[in-house]
């Protein structure tokens, strides 16, 4: 199966890369630059040096792919409609050459909003933060496609390699600095590891599944503030930990203050039952001081 990755030198992308990869399906991965591109091809996939904004640079290789995957997001003024662009690009792409096509675009579960110890799935009206009060129209954009399998995956919190979400702890702990937690601390957050997230994407890609949405997160409860601090002691840091109010907290951060101060319980037991998939990690809390010494690594 031939696959093409937006995103395939970033953080979901690269695993989803290669994980794709490592079943033998050939996949090329858009990055931007040519070093970059070096990476890419360490890892047997074929690189397309290109930008989202510029459909040029990829639309043709995206269409003679059975699977394409929408894993880039640009953190910019024009981020939102670089992403729009983006998707109906996929979507036209997806039209053409081999067929039928299977697109699968990268969402989050900040669209269902602090759910508190409410659990929620793809069933419940979502109810985003300001942060990504876009990614809606984003996912229905995919799942109304006509010519195309459209799925949208919303991942957890990520963690494992260089990091994610989790990465700023290692780096203000190891920098001798307190690690920031967002709100009360008693947050819990969606989590999901980076290696997990990737095979339910693999799981959809091989599936003959189209229309549907799946949250994947793994099953752990640990507070925001229990993984800060483990990160923390990983790091070598023993100072305290002390929880910054989100009003405090958004006038250095801004709307993304909040969704740090997310409490969320979500349930991927879709996932389970349409992909077969099942987290293997049981979470951050269990392996912090492993996941703190591949971040380091990373850093090297």
């Amino acid at each position: 199966m031939q696959v093409f990755v937006t995103g395939a030198t970033g953080y979901v992308g690269s695993s989803v890369a290669t994980a794709f990869r490592r079943p033998g399906h050939r996949v090329w991965g858009l990055t931007r630059t040519e070093a970059k591109a070096r990476w890419l091809e360490q890892h047997e996939i074929e690189p397309i040096v290109g930008d989202l904004a510029d459909p040029k640079t990829y639309a043709d290789v995206a269409a003679e792919c059975a699977v394409l995957v929408h894993a880039a997001f640009e953190y910019s003024a024009n981020g939102v409609a670089k992403d729009k662009q983006a998707i109906e690009t996929l979507i036209e792409a997806g039209r053409r050459g081999a067929k039928p096509k299977t697109l699968i675009l990268t969402s989050g579960v900040w669209v269902h909003g602090d759910t508190g110890d409410r659990m929620v799935d793809e069933t419940t009206p979502l109810n985003p933060i300001k942060l990504v009060a876009w990614r809606p129209a984003h996912e229905q954009l995919v799942l109304q496609a006509s010519g195309v399998r459209g799925l949208v995956i919303r991942p957890g919190c990520v963690y494992g390699g260089p990091g994610g979400l989790t990465a700023p702890w290692f780096a203000d702990a190891s920098a001798g600095k307190q690690p920031t937690v967002v709100g009360d601390g008693r947050s819990c957050w969606t989590m999901v590891h980076a290696d997990d997230l990737a095979d339910a994407y693999l799981r959809a890609g091989e599936s003959s599944l189209g229309g549907e949405v799946f949250d994947v997160s793994d099953r752990s409860r640990a507070t925001a503030l229990e993984m800060a601090t483990a990160a923390a002691r990983a790091a070598g840091y023993r100072g305290e930990i002390r929880p910054v109010p989100l009003a405090e907290a958004a006038k250095a951060m801004g709307d993304f203050a909040a969704a740090l101060a997310l409490n969320q319980h979500v349930d991927a037991r879709k996932a389970v039952r349409l992909l077969g998939w099942q987290p293997r990690h049981g979470g951050f809390l269990d392996e912090a001081d492993l996941y703190y010494r591949a971040w380091r690594a990373h850093q090297a």
